[in-house]
């Protein structure tokens, strides 16, 4: 066990973690907490009032020169210009094929560009920019020296505020830097959870003063610690991809319903399988569902229709909190998509009925 634990890296805020009780699980090569007080206890906070989530384990990697928005240009499939100074753009790196090879956010700055990439693939997306580097481009993986804690959550704002930082002019997908606690954050309205938040981004050495100053701030409003457990369940319900679920490499932005990521008029890498996906449609769609009969869908169970015939793939599935139902999403062969149809989740070998519905499902 100590020989597993040691090839685990853990982020600044591990010790707190272990002393608050938190249940420990291995992550994209970290250890992270995926509950403390429960799972529907914290989703419901973040739902309700706030929740705070350690989600140091992102990649963050700096990009600056002259020639960085060019090469950025065609690295990803958005339109670079969007992530203009102060503005955050969610967008793809894809493949070849036009296949999602990376998910990721893209703030823009005077003179630089931070992209924040999932944990597990960080060096992968890493080894694609250094091979691809040219002209005038300087790169820096500043990874191991970020903390990144996401409070999410109606309170986010008055939490802040508590800490005499007024962001209730930030809008979403915007960002600013700002001083609190002694040490600089930069503080982005974004979030995974689809409520009013923030992402806050600090050196790692100041992580932890952080960290106490918004539990301690935000605990006589109801904020509470959240691990990856409420953190997945509040984004399935506002239907956000989770890369290695419901995106990856095989996957592209048409089929996944992310058309709105890629800026046509551009020119990015995997262009031109993208185009022609997109000029002959999708031979299949994700979608979502909510079961019918009683049971929870999980990641890989087979989507059959009426006949027994599977049409798809269970990408993700749980029991919603918010909702109380059992809900999912999926590929099915794009003749199945259409919402409100009637499709059978294989469960523990029987066909448990679920109907399609749209994303997000709150």
């Amino acid at each position: 066990m100590e020989d597993v634990m040691a090839e685990r890296a853990t982020t600044p805020l591990h010790a707190w973690h272990c002393d608050a009780g938190a249940r420990m699980v291995p992550f994209a090569g970290f250890d992270m907490p995926v509950q403390y007080a429960g799972l529907k206890a914290e989703h419901e906070a973040v739902r309700g009032a706030a929740g705070l989530f350690d989600v140091s384990h992102m990649g963050e990697l700096w990009f600056s020169g002259a020639d960085a928005a060019p090469f950025l240009q065609h690295l990803l499939a958005g339109d670079i210009a969007k992530a203009s100074p102060g503005r955050a753009l969610y967008t793809c790196l894809l493949n070849e094929e036009g296949g999602i090879v990376e998910d990721l956010l893209v703030y823009g700055f005077e003179d630089r560009y931070l992209l924040v990439v999932n944990a597990a693939n960080r060096a992968e997306v890493v080894s694609i920019v250094r091979s691809r580097l040219s002209g005038d481009v300087r790169f820096e993986d500043a990874s191991e020296r970020t903390a990144l804690m996401a409070l999410q959550g109606p309170a986010s704002d008055a939490i802040m505020q508590a800490l005499d930082v007024d962001l209730e002019d930030l809008k979403y997908y915007h960002h600013r830097t700002v001083t609190f606690c002694g040490c600089e954050v930069l503080v982005g309205a974004t979030g995974y959870t689809g409520e009013r938040g923030f992402e806050l981004y600090v050196d790692a050495a100041h992580a932890l003063t952080v960290w106490t100053a918004l539990m301690e701030a935000g605990e006589p409003m109801g904020l509470l610690p959240c691990g990856l457990g409420a953190r997945d369940t509040l984004r399935l319900e506002k239907g956000f991809c989770l890369h290695g679920n419901d995106i990856a490499p095989d996957c592209n932005p048409v089929e996944a319903g992310l058309n709105w990521t890629v800026g046509w008029k551009t020119e990015f890498h995997g262009k031109d399988a993208l185009v022609e996906v997109k000029a002959n449609g999708p031979k299949r769609k994700l979608v979502g569902f909510k079961m019918l009969d009683r049971g929870i869908p999980r990641k890989d169970y087979p989507i059959l229709d009426a006949d027994g015939q599977a049409i798809g793939m269970v990408t993700s599935g749980t029991q919603s909190p918010s909702l109380g139902e059992a809900i999912g999403m999926g590929y099915v062969a794009t003749p199945h998509a259409e919402r409100g149809g009637e499709v059978f989740i294989g469960v523990r070998g029987k066909a448990l009925k679920a109907t399609v519905t749209g994303i997000p499902f709150l």
